[in-house]
C-alpha cells in the first residue's frame, strides 16, 4: 500500500460515515456498506477478488447490525475499510491468514471508529449552538454554515485523520520496512481469530432471520438455500433466481387465499 492508497483510502472513510459530505443514502447506506466497501479498497489496491472475498464475511457479521436512536456499536466504515486494507497490504496468498489479519484491523478500525463517533457528536453540540443561534435570528446562511461547513469539518477531521493515520503507521510503514505482520501472528491466534469471525458471521445470519422468519415452518426456505449450494453446487445467481420463484409464488398464493376468504 503507498501512501496515496492509504490517502484514498482514509477519504472514504470519511465519506461512508453519516453526515458526510455525499449525504447519508449515498454515504453511510451505500460506501459504508461492507462490499461496497471492500470493492472500492480492492479497486484502489487492485485486489478486487481478494477484497470481495474478505467483505462478504463483513457483511455477513454486521447483516443485522441496527443503530437505533444514533447509537453506533460497531462503526462498519471505520472496520471495512482498514480491515480490508490492512490484511490486502500483507496479504501473500494464504487466505486464512489474510482472513485473520482482516478481523484484526476490523476490531481496531472499528474501536477507534465508535471512539470517534462520540467524538464527533460531542464536538457536534458546539455547531448545534450555531445553528440555533442562526435560527433565533433568521440567518439561513449562519445554519447553512453551521451544518455543511462546521458538522463536515468535525465529521472530516475524526474519520479521515484517524483512518491516515491507522493506515501509514501500520500497514504503510510496516509494508515499507519489510516486515510483513503476517509472520509475526501465532498460529494459535489466526486459528482463535478466524473461529470468532466464523462465529460473528453466523451471528449476523441469525440476527437477520430472526427479523425475517415470521413462522417456524420458513425455515424451509433457508435449508433449501443451503442445499442449492451445498449439494447442487449451484452459484448465488442461480439460487437467487430460484428464490425469486419461490417468493413470487409464495406471495401470490398468499394473497390468492386472503382474497377468497374476503
Amino acid at each position: 500500500m503507498s501512501i496515496l492508497q492509504a490517502i484514498i483510502i482514509s477519504l472514504f472513510v470519511y465519506l461512508g460515515a453519516i453526515g458526510s459530505v455525499v449525504g447519508n443514502t449515498i454515504g453511510w447506506y451505500n460506501l459504508g456498506r461492507p462490499l461496497v466497501a471492500s470493492f472500492i479498497v480492492g479497486l484502489v489496491m487492485n485486489n478486487v477478488e481478494v477484497a470481495i472475498q474478505l467483505g462478504l464475511l463483513l457483511q455477513l457479521a454486521n447483516l443485522g447490525s441496527v443503530t437505533p436512536g444514533g447509537a453506533v456499536g460497531w462503526d462498519l466504515s471505520y472496520a471495512t475499510y482498514i480491515g480490508v486494507a490492512g490484511a490486502l497490504t500483507f496479504h501473500t496468498g494464504d487466505m486464512v491468514t489474510t482472513t485473520a489479519l482482516m478481523w484484526t484491523f476490523s476490531v481496531v478500525g472499528g474501536a477507534i471508529g465508535v471512539a470517534m463517533w462520540n467524538l464527533n457528536y460531542a464536538l457536534n453540540l458546539t455547531v448545534n449552538r450555531v445553528a440555533y443561534q442562526g435560527a433565533l435570528e433568521a440567518n439561513p446562511r449562519k445554519i447553512a454554515f453551521a451544518n455543511a461547513g462546521l458538522g463536515n469539518l468535525i465529521g472530516f477531521a475524526t474519520r479521515f485523520i484517524p483512518a491516515l493515520i491507522i493506515l501509514a503507521t501500520t500497514a504503510v510503514a510496516g509494508a515499507q520496512s519489510g516486515v510483513n505482520v503476517a509472520d509475526l501472528i501465532p498460529q494459535w491466534f489466526l486459528v482463535t481469530i478466524n473461529t470468532f469471525g466464523g462465529m460473528m458471521a453466523a451471528l449476523g445470519m441469525g440476527i437477520l432471520l430472526s427479523f425475517l422468519i415470521k413462522d417456524k415452518w420458513q425455515f424451509v426456505f433457508v435449508i433449501l438455500g443451503f442445499a442449492l449450494v451445498g449439494y447442487l453446487n449451484l452459484n448465488m445467481m442461480a439460487s437467487a433466481t430460484f428464490a425469486i420463484i419461490i417468493a413470487v409464488l409464495y406471495y401470490f398464493t398468499q394473497a390468492g387465499g386472503s382474497h377468497e376468504e374476503g
